[in-house]
């Protein structure tokens, strides 16, 4: 790892919550399923590939990830920034896609025993939705993401996206 990645020395930290993604520091091969239509009972799925270069940021207590997403209609970038706040103990998420150029609403959580879930409110289709973001830490294979919303207010859920990660530096 190089001294771009690495954290700045700041003394001891309590483990207060803000080194929860250290494990998805690096680069990675990245394996994307996604569902092709969201919220309207589609069952086909498009597989992919892509990579993600993922860093700390202000001492770990932020962090950002740059994507590269090969879609079967076209690679594009995006931007995932985290911000840790350490007096609630929650880390907030947003998404930006390079297609819009906009930052969506973020979704708020914690790790729990190495699984993250996040939530938040979005529109989809001119509807409200909830999100979900389920991150797991360590798997037999590697880390894991899941993206799922609900349109009856969390009640139930469809997962439309995972990623599977393999580190590759």
């Amino acid at each position: 790892m190089t001294a771009l990645f690495a954290k700045a020395a700041t003394g001891p930290v309590a483990s207060d919550g803000r080194d929860d993604f250290d494990f998805m520091i690096g680069r990675w091969a990245v394996s994307h399923r996604r569902l092709r239509r969201r919220l309207v009972g589609d069952r086909q799925w498009d597989e992919f590939g892509g990579s993600l270069e993922f860093r700390p940021l202000l001492g770990g207590q932020a962090n950002v990830d740059d994507n590269v997403i090969d879609l079967p209609s076209g690679p594009y970038r995006a931007v995932t920034l985290r911000l840790f706040d350490p007096a609630k103990k929650l880390w907030s998420i947003w998404w930006i896609d390079g297609r819009k150029a906009v930052l969506d609403p973020p979704v708020h959580g914690r790790f729990e025993n190495g699984v993250g879930t996040f939530l938040g409110d979005d529109v989809l289709d001119g509807r409200p939705i909830r999100v979900r973001f389920i991150w797991t830490a360590s798997t037999a294979r590697g880390p894991r993401w899941e993206q799922a919303f609900s349109a009856d207010g969390g009640a139930t859920w469809e997962t439309n996206w995972s990623m599977n990660f393999a580190r590759t530096g």
